[in-house]
């Protein structure tokens, strides 16, 4: 790895951290901000009552923090790598030539690793609250690895998760589970996150176009932090718009890790791979779009058509 090389590995792995601190700390305050107190029924024939609190936040303040987010992480590197933090970038930019393929790898590691420290961290500032917060889920797994020890006829025991899929859910996405009809399709997630993304792309490439109408360098990752604030309020609901995969596979990996046996299993086994390969699709497909409609046609590129 060269000298140039190494630089820019830094400044993804150290833009990419501070994304990914920023953006899974607001998630961890609002989800253990969250509480859910059930009201007894006034009569035995009506339904019981669930009021659920939430003391530091909701799903708009998530689309605020992460925007945020993102524009900080643009800050620390935009000015040394165009600040990708996000492999769906990295490679959508190489397919558009602006970064050769050979960068790509180690562009992708060092989000990878950033994002992987970020998580760390945020789980050991919040590591107490969280097993609080959990703590009825430890004592009802504990409960059942006991109960099928009790009648086990062999030493073989399935492993049971002591945290619950509601902190799970602060370090990876997950579809959304609609009432009384099941989680929201793979195939949906999937085009969800195709969407998503190809809209992020596609307004980046729009962002940095001195073709078109691009703000000055200091004022871009204003603009893309909300892009990503804009794409999280319009397709947040499905399954969390990820649209990032350093952002979903790293957490997910770090929360196996530290104890969330169920990660790569809810809802199906193949769900953990749609936030990585839904947002590479929807990247290429994002510039392709613009390059298509709109860069071809810029002054410079049929000026240079005639000469």
């Amino acid at each position: 790895m060269d000298g140039n090389l190494k630089r820019e590995f830094a400044a993804e792995l150290l833009g990419t951290f501070v994304l990914m601190v920023c953006g899974l700390g607001v998630n961890a305050q609002v989800t253990l901000g969250t509480s859910t107190v059930e009201i007894a029924a006034a009569s035995p024939d009506a339904a019981s009552l669930e009021i659920t609190q939430r003391a530091h936040g909701d799903f708009f303040t998530i689309n605020t923090g992460w925007g945020i987010a993102v524009i900080l992480g643009v800050y620390v590197c935009g000015g040394i790598t165009g600040a990708h933090i996000n492999p769906a970038v990295s490679v959508a930019m190489a397919f558009r030539k602006e970064l050769p393929w050979r960068k790509v790898g180690p562009y992708i590691g060092a989000q990878m690793i950033g994002a992987f420290l970020a998580t760390w961290l945020v789980y050991l500032v919040y590591a107490e609250q969280i097993e609080y917060y959990d703590r009825p889920v430890t004592k009802q797994s504990t409960q059942l690895v006991d109960d099928a020890a009790a009648v086990s006829t062999n030493s073989v025991l399935v492993p049971v998760s002591r945290k619950s899929m509601e902190t799970a859910a602060i370090w990876a996405t997950y579809p959304r589970d609609l009432p009384h009809q099941g989680y929201v399709s793979n195939w949906t997630g999937l085009l969800d996150q195709i969407v998503g993304t190809a809209i992020l792309l596609l307004c980046i490439c729009a962002m940095v176009d001195k073709g078109n109408m691009a703000p000055g360098s200091n004022v871009a990752p204003i603009t893309i932090g909300l892009i990503v604030f804009m794409v999280g309020m319009a397709f947040g609901s499905n399954c969390g718009y990820a649209i990032n995969p350093a952002r979903d596979l790293s957490p997910r990996l770090f929360s196996y890790i530290a104890g969330w046996k169920d990660v790569f299993m809810i809802p199906n086994t193949w769900w953990y791979i749609i936030p990585v390969v839904g947002p590479v699709i929807g990247g290429v497909l994002g510039v392709v779009v613009y390059d298509q409609l709109i860069s071809r046609f810029n002054t410079d590129s049929l000026d240079r058509d005639l000469d």
